[in-house]
């Protein structure tokens, strides 16, 4: 009997190892097509190199991520002058030279390559109509959305393992604190694309319980630009979580810098909050603020950030709630988003990022007592990233 169990056991491990591998080759396999798709709705002409990165969250579904707008041509495209563009890779160091003027990227700081990208833009673009800049950047997403529409729809059963309900989804938004963004002196609107269906609506297609049409009808499409207006209220929320998540007020982790946020057009705002737990000194010794810890070894320090992350969660989520309702410029169906990076603890298997979603509508309610707490707190929805 203990050998069959055994066996039993060691069955259940290969297969589950068989579908981990399953899942990972999907998702390149998947990568490759709608990187190819890119490329051919642009045309060999105006290829730039354009990288997509897919990964899998259970219960929630696929992401393939976009570069974002610091990492797209949208400089390039804007010159009148014929520009030539060779390019170059190496790990994470990208190199394009435009019209013999070298360019760097590395893809882990965004801040110094937008600076560069922008400095190869002649003047004369520069001084370009800000409709021109619109209608180039409008054509842009066009393009990408289409191309994404193809894969989900052509496309989409390849990811063979993921359930009905979960989603797949292509953005160009990261995964995590999006900061970097602001002080860039970049003459140009950010935009944010998301396009998602679920892999039952997909699945229904193929089988013809869905026409083309119905299926794309059903897509959630999202293509929208950064509003500047400074708005009070927002700016008073951002306020209030930057004191909120001080080291002498918070219980759990604390606030690592300020917290930006970014108004998006006719979609809401995205609170971006980077969170840390401890800070190290020199002699691999670790002090814990919010618990007023001193002089503490890795394993109490990670055993402390696994055993506070529960209630890091459960705060977060009320707070955006209790304290998002003072919110006044936010339209009915706008979102309120906070987009949280977790602090780092090797193997403690706590997400790598969460990222807090709720219509405003649902904040108005809780506001006028139309709902109650715990049943506001329902309609907020969670998405967490990878563990660590």
């Amino acid at each position: 009997m203990m050998s069959v169990l055994i066996c039993g056991v060691m069955t259940v491990f290969a297969q589950s190892k068989m579908d981990d591998e399953r899942m990972s080759r999907d998702i390149e396999i998947a990568e490759n097509v709608l990187q190819t798709l890119l490329r051919q709705e642009f045309g060999k002409r105006n290829f730039f190199p354009y990288e997509v990165n897919g990964t899998y969250m259970p219960g929630y579904g696929v992401t393939f991520r976009l570069p974002n707008d610091f990492k797209m041509p949208m400089g390039f495209m804007m010159d009148s002058e014929p520009l030539t563009i060779n390019y170059s890779s190496s790990g994470t160091t990208s190199t394009y030279s435009v019209n013999g003027r070298a360019v760097t990227v590395t893809s882990e700081d965004s801040e110094e390559p937008a600076r560069d990208v922008a400095k190869v833009r002649s003047p004369k673009a520069r001084q370009k109509s800000s409709s021109n800049t619109d209608s180039v950047r409008m054509a842009y997403n066009t393009k990408i959305i289409e191309a994404s529409k193809t894969f989900l729809a052509d496309y989409g059963d390849l990811i063979s393992q993921l359930p009905a309900d979960e989603r797949i989804v292509i953005s160009n938004r990261g995964d995590g604190n999006q900061h970097y963004w602001y002080g860039a002196n970049l003459d140009v609107k950010r935009t944010m694309l998301l396009i998602e269906t679920t892999k039952g609506d997909v699945t229904q297609f193929k089988q013809g319980k869905l026409t083309r049409d119905q299926l794309l009808s059903k897509m959630k499409v999202v293509n929208t630009e950064t509003v500047d207006e400074l708005n009070p209220d927002l700016e008073l929320l951002s306020s209030i979580f930057n004191r909120l998540y001080r080291p002498d007020l918070s219980k759990t982790y604390y606030s690592e810098g300020n917290i930006y946020y970014e108004r998006l057009k006719d979609f809401g705002v995205i609170y971006y909050m980077t969170v840390v737990s401890s800070s190290r000194d020199g002699y691999g010794r670790f002090s814990i603020p919010t618990l007023k810890m001193d002089d503490v070894d890795q394993e109490t320090r990670d055993k402390k950030v696994k055993e506070l992350y529960p209630a890091f969660e459960k705060e977060v989520k009320e707070n955006v709630l209790e304290y998002g309702r003072t919110l006044r410029s936010l339209k009915e169906e706008e979102n309120l988003i906070f987009n949280v990076r977790v602090t780092q603890c090797v193997k403690c298997g706590i997400p790598s990022s969460l990222e807090f979603t709720v219509k405003n509508s649902v904040l108005s309610e809780y506001n006028s007592g139309k709902l109650t707490k715990e049943a506001a707190l329902t309609k907020i929805a969670v998405k967490k990233g990878p563990n660590q």
